[in-house]
């Protein structure tokens, strides 16, 4: 059996065609219809090295119509279609690289269309290092030091080529969202998120020869959890480690909960909320209330919403208002810290130590 690095090279040198490694990103689903618009639009299967054909158009609009596709009416053979823009009308029909727009984002790289569920799907299937050129400037504020933005390129990397290895053969690897890693496409690109994507270009976190799981949030609030504690992955690499980012004033949050919204959320009376249990990193395993109901710490966040109790790291008390929590960090805590990684930066942390720092034991590796 292959192991992981070796079957990644493979996946990569597959095809003398595949210039660089691709990722298949779910952009959106649900509708029936949608409008592509480009320059030089082009259409082929959605297949690697598929043959275009050149559309004549800069737009078009794919419908489903019962189990079929169609084009601007006309109806499509097979189940799904991949658009292109910027090529080029020569015989040669060299692609260029013009962005793409599918419904509200615009993107580099092919669109797919598919036909999904009771709607249809759109598919980004996009150069690695373009996608990445986006994600980090949907997941880290460009104005971070660059050896933060670099710390962060070669984590979601990492995270992409683990999580296509883990999903390879469907028809995509990971979603848009905060679920995988936010991708905004281009218009969360910009010429910082580009040179950091560039200076790390190909390196990627190792464990045993396999990419890792570097997961990744915006601030721990002074010590990361372990991967075991905050995922439930009991992974070395993620141990919990100090960080710095607890001394700052964006590490610490509050917010006021009525007494209905945790009604809804324990499906119970709040009566005597208490914490439970604790994580030896203060956070909260278990609320419980005097009328006897109790609840996991991470169910009980979602519930009430991650933007509102934005880590498990809190206190909570009762006001006059409704419900208090007073916490510290943004996130789940395993791994990187995003804002920890801006002061080690700024203190002078190269990427690779702060890699080092958050990821314990793992090793950087130049994959390609």
């Amino acid at each position: 059996m292959l192991r992981p690095v070796a079957l990644l090279l493979v996946l990569l040198t597959a095809s003398p065609s595949l210039a660089v490694e691709t990722m298949r990103i779910a952009m959106s689903e649900g509708k029936d219809e949608v409008l592509l618009s480009g320059q030089g639009l082009a259409m082929g299967m959605d297949v690697e090295e598929a043959s275009f054909q050149s559309l004549g158009k800069s737009r078009v609009t794919v419908r489903r119509r019962g189990r079929k596709l169609e084009l601007n009416g006309a109806p499509i053979v097979g189940d799904a279609v991949r658009f292109r823009a910027g090529w080029v009308s020569d015989d040669a029909g060299v692609p260029g690289d013009a962005p793409i727009r599918a419904g509200d984002m615009e993107v580099r790289g092919d669109v797919v269309v598919r036909l999904y569920r009771d709607g249809l799907q759109l598919i980004n299937v996009i150069p690695l290092e373009d996608y990445l050129a986006a994600v980090l400037g949907s997941e880290m504020p460009v104005s971070f030091p660059l050896e933060a933005l670099k710390a962060q390129a070669v984590a979601s990397r990492t995270y992409a080529l683990q999580k296509k290895l883990e999903a390879y053969g469907s028809a995509f690897y990971m979603g848009s969202s905060v679920l995988h890693q936010v991708y905004g496409g281009v218009n969360s690109e910009d010429s910082r998120t580009r040179a950091a994507v560039e200076a790390t270009r190909g390196e990627v976190l190792t464990y045993e020869l396999a990419p890792i799981e570097a997961y990744f949030h915006a601030s721990c609030g002074g010590h990361t959890e372990s991967g075991q504690a905050a995922l439930q992955r009991d992974l070395p690499y993620l141990q919990a480690v100090d960080c710095p980012c607890g001394k700052l004033p964006a590490s610490r949050w509050t917010a006021t909960v009525s007494e209905q919204e945790l009604r809804e959320a324990l499906e119970g009376s709040p009566d005597g909320l208490r914490i439970a249990g604790r994580t030896a990193t203060h956070r909260v395993t278990r609320v419980a209330t005097a009328g006897g109901v109790s609840l996991d710490g991470a169910r009980f966040r979602q519930r009430l919403g991650y933007t509102k109790l934005k880590s498990l790291d809190f206190e909570v008390e009762r006001t006059s208002r409704g419900y208090q929590f007073t916490g510290r960090g943004y996130g789940h805590g395993a791994g990187l810290c995003q804002w920890g990684s801006k002061v080690l930066a700024e203190g002078g942390w190269s990427y690779k130590e702060i890699l080092s720092h958050y990821y314990p034991g793992a090793e950087l590796q130049q994959l390609y």
